[in-house]
């Protein structure tokens, strides 16, 4: 049970009744009269230079409003998460880079307006030689996508002598892996509207980083960021998807120009062409331990295809070298990840950034060496396990809330209970478990990333929250409004979060890298801290005390005595005080908080705070990548359990248990949530999901091809929440989002080896693929 008396408790998602009663206003709800809709002309080719292009004939049509190419771009016409290399829309005589890239924006009075101009447009390429292959393009005389080559960054890592240390390994285990390109599949496709206000152009827009949209836009529109307002519209998922610029560049280009309302949504078969992936990896991974299982050296090369544009790419690489060594401990390292322009679509962050396809093959060589020592899977990770005072392959040093080993005894425990369904005789189908940890920085890498808040305190005594912090679903507003309650004493309905609108929010930095509940939330706890010492002091005055003999009780605060406040904490563990006072403390003892509120205001006095939060991290050197690159981690460990059918390939995950430490769980249920979706989203990373690529054209560009899990391919799912409190977050809180799906393809990689005795180094295991190894056993036998 919770010490506090809201945070730790489970609390309904503030947004949730809306949702379910259809009452969120999604971008694409969004109307206005005399609006306009948008569609983008796309090139068909993987690599060329913009010749020529007519837009007389569209421009033509009624109903067409405006047709704008290249040349109507006023700023440098480039956007970029890291890089700036994406044309807004291609310009004549520049490079066409990918299968998508935009060459004309149509604006009309209807979508199928819009469409039937599309078709007018007539296009003059020069193709050029492609390149598809990220290995080719790292080689000699390979097909440049940019003056300075197709390498586009390289991020070593360098700890302790790792030829030396193979030398002495009583076992060594090496292979090379495969991860595939996947698409985030979220609920609702990219889409935005905007309009003028008088000069300033307000975008609402489907987004995970409204500040970062502003900033493109006004730099590509040549507007003073004072005159962009972005809004988040309610969003539909992201899962990293929405980080990247879509369609808010191409809506205040029409905006400006026609001076009318307009929207842009896309279909999902635009969506799937056209959005960031998960990188594909190569991954050879070499890994040596002694004789008890000790390890002592790992050497690994990363290749990573970033596709036509950078996105994410050099982060999500650097990311996956840093955690390559999984949560364990390895004195000798040598990591090398490349991030590699080619022709294919852009790949950029996804869920677990880099880390899932790192994680599927750490995972799999513990095993490797697990068997080969004869010790069990479970003994060779506790031996490694990552604790308090271990440094880590960049030289940093994990001083608290190292939770990996709790991770591993929690799961262990509860797998006992639930695993280990034996294959009756004759059966075609054979079951087995497997184990899969991980360990994930939160925030961004060995970069700033700070977040910033306002509270008030308001008359009668509820309070306003302003947060950049942009919810796409992960809970962030329900967070922000249990750290608000907790601190002021009061209840959630008395809470109003306001997020994500760049015209009245400071910017709270991007909703990734499962950042914003330690971020964004030690943020919103700092500024309302700063607005409760205002009333503390005034409370203080009032009971003839010293402020620090105050606390702050429920609606009221109160006189510390060392009796009261062990009963406070007492009472607080019964979730039924979450909306309940304490006790009266006797004549002169406490002050109701709404009176302490007026004897603010009467004497001047505004109950308001700010607050900003930047962890402490430091930069990773160049040649070495040692540093402290996060300032808390996150860990997990999962079990699988499946069945594998040798007669049609077919696995089945019966069930996951899975074990996450959070730091402080401000919402329990929200968690369980979030591992439950993380799991799935791991299944069909495992088994089904793969971006199928042919000359980078995709070939699975609707969800009918496209095969992510249903509910009915949902296994049981087990979760279990660790709580190693990490003592510079929000109450001891990290961060969850991404880590639940970070273990389980290797997990169930792993379970499948359990079960069939075959190891398979290539993601989605498609039954093809088991049928196909299975059979070649057969006829080696």
């Amino acid at each position: 049970m919770s010490q506090y008396r809201v945070v730790g408790h489970s609390v309904k998602k503030v947004d949730a009744v809306n949702k379910v009663l259809g009452k969120a206003q999604f971008a694409a709800d969004i109307h206005f009269d005399g609006m306009l809709y948008v569609k983008v002309l796309r090139s068909n080719v993987p690599h060329g230079i913009l010749k020529a292009i007519d837009v007389a004939e569209a421009e033509a049509l009624p109903g067409v409003a405006a047709v704008l190419t290249g040349r109507d771009v006023p700023g440098p016409n480039s956007s970029g998460m890291i890089v700036k290399d994406e044309p807004v829309v291609v310009k004549i005589n520049e490079k066409i880079r990918k299968i998508g890239d935009p060459l004309a924006l149509i604006a009309a009075e209807s979508e199928v307006l819009a469409e039937k101009a599309l078709a007018l447009i007539k296009v003059e390429i020069e193709e050029l030689p492609p390149v598809f292959d990220p290995v080719a393009a790292m080689a000699e005389g390979a097909p440049r996508l940019y003056a300075d080559g197709n390498i586009l960054s390289v991020r070593k890592i360098r700890r302790g002598d790792a030829a030396a240390a193979f030398e002495k390994c009583a076992v060594v285990v090496e292979h090379e892996y495969r991860t595939q390109m996947v698409e985030h599949g979220y609920i609702e496709p990219e889409a935005g509207v905007a309009k003028l206000d008088g000069d300033v152009l307000t975008i609402w827009v489907s987004t995970q980083n409204p500040h970062f949209d502003a900033r493109e836009v006004a730099r590509n529109l040549k507007l003073g960021l004072d005159k962009v307002r972005v809004i988040q519209a309610v969003t539909g998922g992201g899962f990293g998807g929405k980080l990247d610029i879509s369609v808010q560049i191409h809506l205040g280009l029409i905006a400006v120009k026609t001076r009318r309302p307009v929207k842009f949504v896309y279909s999902r078969t635009e969506s799937i062409i056209n959005s960031a992936k998960r990188h594909p990896c190569i991954i050879k991974m070499k890994t040596g331990a002694d004789a008890a299982g000790k390890l002592l050296a790992m050497e690994c090369s990363i290749i990573g295809d970033t596709g036509a544009y950078a996105s994410y790419g050099p982060g999500t690489l650097t990311r996956t070298a840093v955690h390559a060594t999984g949560p364990y401990e390895i004195p000798n390292v040598m990591i090398d990840a490349y991030t590699v322009y080619t022709n294919n679509p852009t790949a950029g962050a996804m869920r677990g950034f880099g880390v899932p396809q790192v994680a599927f093959a750490h995972e799999s060589q513990m095993d490797m060496l697990a068997e080969k020592l004869g010790i069990s899977p479970l003994a060779i990770r506790l031996k490694n396990a990552f604790r308090p005072g271990s440094v880590t392959a960049t030289g940093a040093t994990l001083e608290q809330s190292v939770g990996i080993v709790p991770t591993l005894e929690k799961t262990a425990d509860a797998a006992g209970k639930v695993v280990g369904r034996q294959a009756a005789e004759k059966s075609t189908k054979k079951y087995g478990a497997g184990i899969g940890s991980m360990w994930y920085g939160i925030g961004n890498t060995g970069l700033p990333n700070p977040s910033g808040a306002y509270v008030n305190l308001l008359d009668d005594g509820t309070a306003l929250v302003l947060t950049g912090c942009a919810d796409i679903g992960q809970g962030s507003d329900t967070v922000m409004t249990q750290i608000v309650a907790e601190e002021f004493g009061i209840d959630l309905a008395d809470v109003r979060v306001v997020s994500a609108d760049t015209g009245i929010t400071p910017d709270g930095g991007a909703s990734s890298a499962s950042r914003q509940t330690y971020i964004s939330g030690n943020a919103v706890r700092l500024a309302a801290q700063e607005a409760k010492k205002v009333i503390i002091e005034m409370a203080a005055s009032m009971l003839g005390v010293t402020p620090g003999e105050v606390i702050v009780g429920y609606k009221e605060l109160c006189v510390r005595t060392n009796s009261q406040q062990s009963q406070f904490l007492t009472d607080c563990q019964s979730e039924c005080r979450i909306d309940l006072g304490l006790p009266a403390q006797g004549k002169g003892q406490s002050v109701s908080l709404a009176d302490c509120i007026a004897q603010c205001r009467a004497k001047g006095k505004l109950t308001l705070g700010h607050g900003w939060f930047n962890p402490d991290t430091t930069g990773l050197n160049p040649d070495t990548g040692q540093g402290r690159p996060y300032a808390t981690y996150a860990f997990a460990t999962q079990i699988a359990e499946v069945a594998v059918d040798t007669e049609s390939g077919e696995i089945e995950v019966i069930r996951i248990v899975a074990a996450h430490d959070v730091g402080q769980a401000i919402n329990p249920v929200n968690i369980e949530g979030q591992i439950e979706g993380g799991c799935t989203m791991g299944l069909g990373y495992a088994l089904t999901e793969e971006i199928q690529v042919n000359e980078g054209r995709i070939l699975t560009k609707n969800l009918a091809t496209y095969l992510m899990p249903t509910a009915l391919d949902v296994p049981e799912i087990h979760p279990y929440i660790v709580e190693e409190l990490e003592q510079t977050g929000p109450f001891g809180a990290k961060g969850v989002g991404e880590p639940t799906l970070i273990p389980t393809a290797a997990a169930i990689t792993n379970a499948v080896y359990n079960a069939i005795g075959v190891r398979f180094t290539e993601l989605p295991i498609t039954p093809e693929k088991v049928l196909e190894r299975l059979h070649a056993i057969e006829n080696c036998s």
